[in-house]
């Protein structure tokens, strides 16, 4: 591992694909032992760097470790602590919780050649536990992927509900279907997108899927800790929509634009590809000419008079500035380095 470049960040640590191996250096599932934040970090040496940092996805309960230690020494509040008071708490998730809580379901495994079962063991997580050790019902745990879906935003802004379904690493390079975020698994079922998790702790297994768009949220649980879940959520999203689809929002009168944005508004080219900037809930967005409805225009937040950053969409990050004539109308504007007239024609260079 050489340079800051190939080292782990929070980023990658939530996306697993820091390289960390999967689990922690401990041996704790063969101890069933499991060290508390300050153990864990005395011989975090151990641990491997399964894979170079940044190459791949691949599954990492230590990253999960990590991240709820770096809550802790962010915060300065225990990591349960934390999650209880800024999230269960404010959310209404009553039966969410780090133990068990009466009445609450026994776990068990399933004998593979008779008709029988047997005890799991249950366990105390130490480190682990912001990987692990959740216990919830399907109400709550149903309460929790709405709130991602379209989150309170004085708890989580929208703008980073997003970032959390934004895909960061591939985990299935065969065909594409499966992806992971920022602490969200995100799956493909034809053209939607679900975000959620699956997990799994001795007895039980999970499952949340939900889909923004579709205002759904579809959750599995089972006490056995071999039931194969599957595309259970997928499908119940699915079918959720096909018998109660979401209907349309209704047009409403919007906000009107500021007299200054007036001008920026209409058809625009680059070259000679059309583009038309909008006013549209209080922001400056553009599409091109041909984007179809699925994609999303480029969103624009201002910086300065003249200067505006694209917030989401096409040329997320870059610039557009407004340049104006003698006169000071807008003569064009240049975004992410592009010149955009008024009239359609190829780039000329200046005259002097």
């Amino acid at each position: 591992m050489e340079g800051a470049a190939h080292r782990p960040t929070i980023r990658r640590l939530l996306s697993h694909a820091s390289g960390l191996q999967r689990e922690t250096q401990d041996d704790s599932w063969l101890t069933l032992r499991f060290v508390q934040p300050d153990e864990l970090l005395e011989t975090l040496a151990q641990a491997e760097l399964v894979l170079p940092s940044g190459a791949r996805f691949h599954y990492s309960n230590l990253a999960y470790a990590l991240l709820g230690i770096v809550v802790e020494r962010v915060s300065g509040v225990p990591y349960k602590d934390y999650v209880r008071e800024r999230l269960f708490e404010p959310i209404g998730l009553k039966r969410v919780s780090f133990e068990p809580e009466p009445p609450a379901a026994k776990g068990y495994l399933a004998q593979p050649y008779a008709d029988g079962v047997w005890d799991t063991v249950g366990v105390e997580t130490g480190a682990w536990a912001s990987a692990g050790q959740l216990w919830g019902t399907v109400g709550d745990i149903c309460r929790w992927g709405a709130f991602l879906a379209d989150p309170d935003e004085s708890l989580l802004a929208a703008s980073s509900a997003e970032e959390m379904r934004t895909v960061q690493a591939i985990d299935d390079h065969e065909r594409w279907l499966a992806g992971y975020g920022l602490g969200l698994g995100l799956r493909r079922d034809g053209d939607r997108i679900l975000a959620g998790h699956g997990g799994s702790m001795p007895g039980f297994i999970a499952q949340l899927l939900f889909s923004p768009q579709d205002k759904v949220v579809a959750v599995a649980v089972t006490n056995e800790s071999q039931a194969r879940l599957g595309d259970l959520g997928l499908s119940l999203v699915r079918t959720t929509v096909e018998e109660w689809p979401v209907a349309p929002e209704a047009w409403r009168v919007g906000e009107p634009p500021r007299d200054d944005v007036v001008p920026l508004l209409g058809i625009w080219f680059m070259e000679s590809a059309q583009l038309v900037f909008r006013w549209r809930e209080g922001k400056l967005e553009a599409r091109y000419d041909g984007m179809l409805d699925w994609e999303p225009p480029a969103v624009f937040e201002r910086e300065t008079d003249d200067r505006w950053r694209t917030v989401s969409g096409p040329e997320h990050g870059e610039a557009l500035r407004i340049e104006r004539g003698p006169d000071g109308s807008v003569a064009r504007m240049v975004w992410a380095g592009y010149p955009v007239t008024r009239e359609p024609g190829p780039w000329r260079a200046p005259t002097t």
